[in-house]
């Protein structure tokens, strides 16, 4: 299984490049911005890379559906029968993507009875790969580098905590007060997944609503390096399997044997 995952990771690698490329062409344009009905920004860029996706993986692997937030309107009555799939974000952070500040990425995941065992995060205006697959570990390839394999860092002194350029609350501040001193990386998109994974923070924290699609592909990278995606039970986050595609709260780690047990605590 090992072996046929990275031949699949190394496909859904070259199709995320290709995501990026279309991606880039809008990103370079007067582009305009919609709203969708939740009032989150779409582009053009969006939808781009959603078409070489899906066209990408429906020729990789037909058998394999594919959940893509561009087309997340299928019926769970449908859904619940899937044992794998690709779980896509076509481009994870179009906010950052319409600020232009270059943090924004294309997620990848192939979920596996509710799990990601296969992740890709590109980031097209760095061109920085990272790909993970289960069994495989976790792999960081920057431009003009050589794939390097990645691997959390132990808790470190102050705490680095990747958060949200976008998503900050009080009661964020309240629980990451608990844990004593603290530097901030804020970041957008699933670059705060990575940068854990390549033992550069320890920490993202996230309160409020996610969807399944933008956490599976950054769950694989952090797990495979050694890290964990956690709900406020401890438990690892799951796909497809409810009828909502939203996340609970979860905190994303390097050091998944630390003792983060403070978060948790009620006051």
């Amino acid at each position: 299984m090992s072996h046929g995952l990275e031949r699949l990771a190394r496909a859904a690698g070259d199709i995320a490049q290709r995501a990026a490329a279309a991606i880039l062409d809008v990103y370079h344009s007067d582009f305009a911005v919609e709203q969708k009905d939740d009032a989150s920004p779409l582009t053009a860029a969006d939808l781009a890379a959603h078409r070489v996706i899906v066209e990408g993986l429906v020729a990789l692997t037909p058998q394999w559906p594919m959940l893509s937030e561009e087309s997340a309107a299928i019926d769970w009555s449908e859904r619940s029968r899937w044992a794998r799939y690709w779980l896509v974000d076509p481009l994870d952070g179009t906010r950052e993507f319409v600020k232009r500040n270059g943090e924004f990425t294309v997620n990848i995941a192939l979920i596996d009875a509710h799990r990601p065992v296969l992740g890709i995060v590109q980031t097209p205006v760095t061109g920085e790969i990272a790909c993970a697959w289960e069994g495989g570990g976790a792999w960081l390839t920057r431009a003009g580098d050589k794939p390097r394999q990645i691997r959390m860092r132990r808790r470190g002194s102050p705490l680095i905590v990747a958060g949200s350029r976008s998503h900050a609350s009080e009661h964020e501040a309240e629980l990451l007060g608990r844990l004593g001193p603290c530097a901030r990386m804020p970041l957008g998109s699933s670059l705060k997944f990575v940068r854990i994974a390549a033992a550069e923070a320890d920490l993202y924290l996230r309160l409020g609503p996610t969807c399944e699609w933008d956490t599976a592909a950054g769950q694989c990278v952090l797990e495979q390096a050694g890290g964990a995606v956690l709900d406020f039970n401890g438990r690892p986050l799951t796909y497809n399997a409810r009828a909502s595609l939203i996340n609970p709260d979860f905190l994303a780690v390097g050091d998944r044997d630390a003792d983060w047990s403070v978060l948790f605590a009620r006051p």
